[in-house]
């Protein structure tokens, strides 16, 4: 261990870390709940690199600067795992961040004053200036920017698989269900579109709401007035952050809204739920349309990936769909904690913005992800059951919708219920009650036709 100090007094250190006397106390103040995300820390380095090279222009000692922003390079070429050994705190912690700013600060003033053989100060030389409340909530949308562009890659693949089923099953024609009850028929082409216009209407709306995120609260400082910067170093260390990280970050007009607001992050994230809410509708059709092979609908077949019992040999479950929905509900259930956390800033601050980034980063990482694994391994190689598909058509009640404007749509009905009442099918029915001639029935009730596929 070494003795170090801050302005509480002296704190042991474990002798290797990188950190110091403040990360030292929230590590042992805060040991609840899971690590602060690399992505923020990332985040976070990338400004303190931005602002060491600003800070250069206006006064640092040039040594000092060009040791910061090295010490800040070495940390993000790191992999993730070898990178968060420097950065222990947790998510549940001070809600402006303050220990994690810290933290930051401590890691790069302890690498820089190693490499120039002389003290480089947390506060005084890597801080400079920046307060946690501003330069903490930038950290985050640094960090939830390009998360975001991931989802919306992830939603682009699936999006063409969907689209390359659609055209491959565009004239298999199925048995259509509303109310969990038979309906008239489609073809699985029109259903999947279905789908794929969802998807890509979802991602539509959360590249259309992306933008918001691009716009940084840095510069407010403690309560958005800017006090210890101006405008021109706030404006400078933007401009090097974009150029730092190739996004199109700009200037937040009104520093007082970035620091006790986060309604961007809320929107987007209220996006990502309307995404997660219908890729849970369609996992859902699709293992159920799956079912069976023999006692369900049995229309679709999906890839077996790996056994699915330790007791029923030849199983196959839809293990990617469960997955897949699993993460659809975490998704709803961090829509509902961004959206109180961000209803909860007290005056000039919003105290929510550890538990804010984690969930929305949480969700990022979990739609990107399970899109991803689902579109390989269920979609890609998800095919139909014609046969069974026809079979259900061939004895679908629903049929007669295609005879109500000939007979009328009482007599139509009357002979779908005395088809269900004698397990007859429909066509038996008509014509032995003389509604219609065989060859009537087969011009009329055609599967195919009833789609409007070839309608222009």
């Amino acid at each position: 261990m070494r003795i170090e100090k801050d302005a509480l007094g002296e704190v042991a250190v474990p002798d290797r870390a990188a950190w110091g006397p403040q990360t030292e106390r929230s590590r042992h103040n805060f040991p609840v709940g899971p690590l602060m995300p690399a992505a923020v820390i990332r985040g976070l380095l990338t400004i303190k690199q931005a602002a060491a090279c600003v800070n250069v222009t206006s006064g640092m000692e040039a040594s000092v600067g060009e040791a910061i922003q090295t010490a800040a390079k070495r940390l993000l070429a790191l992999p993730d795992d070898q990178l968060m050994a420097n950065f222990p705190l947790h998510v549940y912690q001070t809600g402006s961040g303050t220990q994690t700013n810290m933290n930051v600060n401590e890691v790069l003033a302890h690498l820089a004053g190693e490499a120039l053989g002389q003290p480089v100060l947390p506060n005084d030389d890597v801080n400079r200036g920046q307060s946690s409340n501003d330069v903490f909530p930038t950290a985050l949308q640094i960090a939830a920017y390009p998360a975001v562009g991931r989802v919306l890659a992830a939603a682009a693949r699936m999006t063409a698989t969907l689209q390359a089923k659609e055209q491959e099953f565009a004239r298999v024609v199925k048995l259509g269900r509303t109310h969990l009850q038979d309906a008239t028929p489609l073809t699985f082409g029109q259903e999947v579109s279905g789908w794929r216009a969802t998807l890509a209407q979802d991602a539509a709306t959360v590249a259309s709401l992306q933008k918001q995120l691009a716009a940084l609260p840095l510069g407010g400082t403690a309560v958005g007035t800017g006090l210890n910067t101006t405008p021109e170093r706030t404006a400078a260390m933007v401009a090097k952050i974009a150029a730092l990280t190739g996004q199109p970050y700009t200037t937040m007009p009104n520093k007082f809204h970035g620091l006790a607001f986060h309604s961007e992050l809320t929107v987007v994230h209220g996006a990502l739920k309307t995404l997660a809410a219908d890729l849970l509708k369609i996992a859902n059709d699709i293992r159920f349309l799956a079912s069976g092979p023999r006692g369900g609908y049995g229309e679709l077949t999906i890839p077996a990936n790996e056994p699915g019992s330790s007791i029923m040999p030849g199983k196959v479950n839809p293990t990617q769909a469960e997955a897949l929905t699993m993460i659809a509900l975490r998704v709803l259930g961090n829509d509902t904690t961004v959206g109180i956390a961000e209803s909860q800033g007290n005056f000039e601050l919003n105290v929510y913005k550890p538990l804010i980034g984690a969930a929305f980063l949480e969700s990022c990482d979990l739609l990107a992800g399970g899109m991803t694994q689902f579109d390989q391994l269920l979609l890609k190689g998800l095919t139909v059951n014609a046969e069974r598909m026809r079979q259900l058509v061939d004895h679908s009640l629903m049929l007669v919708t295609a005879l109500s404007p000939h007979i009328g749509y009482a007599r139509a009905a009357k002979l779908a219920q005395t088809a269900q009442k004698n397990g007859q099918t429909l066509r038996e029915v008509a014509i032995a009650e003389g509604a219609v001639t065989a060859e009537q029935f087969d011009l009329w009730v055609d599967p195919l036709t009833m789609t409007n596929l070839d309608q222009k």
